[in-house]
């Protein structure tokens, strides 16, 4: 089937922010909030890591921790839907890889998905998990809209080059934030962008209708999000069916190839075994 969905991670697929949840689950919120300031997110991320593990929480406690988080029925019943309906689904997110694959593992959903694309995570030689960046600062992706360790745009623009590589997909990306916006200018009239209502992603681009090509579909909750994808991929279903898979790449948004490179740095896009 011609249809990629592709999920924002934290506030869009699950109602909270994994990394404010864990902080403030294992009681490290006083010092996240002093460090805060004068840090990089991610860089405040990975110290505060070091500092649990020096606190004594093990990843085992992490791993719990992010178990708690709520993730709504209805949107595991969307994903499982979409899945099972051919759906080539991804994740695109500035949370983490180990947050990730937990919550979803957890969910029962971790194999719905082709690949996960996020900061990279692992668990060092002493047992405490460590937290990088997608775009390394030796390297950076040089984009003003988003924040020094994630360009979701650039992202965005290597899957619609992978993905159309044999024939037109139709994308459809859900978000929530201002790393989110980027990315949805990335897509063409063809494609669909789902943004949590009144939150940063739809504000801008009720701010910037004439540079948003894709067609706007806001929700609010999990119940909306099930109800939406499910009539865009029937919709989409049927326009597929009716081309007989022949639809052409428009010229309006065709993409060159786009090689992985070493101005990646340390970028992880794991493919999810099947």
């Amino acid at each position: 089937m011609g249809v990629v969905v592709i999920f924002d991670f934290d506030r869009t697929m699950i109602e909270s922010d994994s990394d404010n949840w864990v902080v403030t689950k294992l009681g490290a919120s006083s010092l996240f909030d002093l460090l805060r300031p004068s840090l990089p997110w991610n860089s405040l991320m990975d110290r505060m890591m070091t500092e649990l593990h020096l606190q004594g929480k093990s990843i085992d406690d992490i791993a719990n921790s992010l178990k708690e988080m709520f993730l709504d029925p209805y949107i595991v019943s969307a994903i499982k839907s979409a899945y099972s309906f051919g759906c080539d689904l991804r994740v695109v997110s500035d949370a983490n890889l180990f947050f990730i694959e937990t919550i979803l593992k957890h969910h029962g959903i971790f194999e719905c998905f082709t690949e996960i694309y996020t900061n990279p995570s692992f668990v060092d030689e002493e047992g405490k998990l460590r937290i990088m960046s997608f775009h390394n600062s030796i390297a950076p992706h040089g984009c003003g809209l988003c924040p020094p360790n994630m360009c979701k745009g650039k992202i965005i623009e290597k899957i619609i080059s992978s993905v159309n590589s044999e024939g037109r997909k139709n994308i459809i990306y859900l978000g929530d934030g201002k790393g989110d916006y980027c990315p949805s200018l990335k897509l063409c009239k063809e494609d669909y962008v789902m943004p949590r209502d009144k939150y940063p992603l739809s504000v801008l681009i009720s701010d910037n209708t004439d540079l948003v090509k894709a067609t706007v579909h806001r929700w609010s909750n999990g119940k909306e999000i099930e109800r939406l994808l499910s009539e865009l991929i029937n919709k989409l279903s049927g326009r597929d069916q009716a081309n007989n898979n022949s639809q052409s790449l428009s010229g309006e948004c065709k993409l060159e190839a786009l090689p992985v490179s070493s101005e990646e740095g340390f970028s992880v896009a794991i493919q999810v075994p099947r």
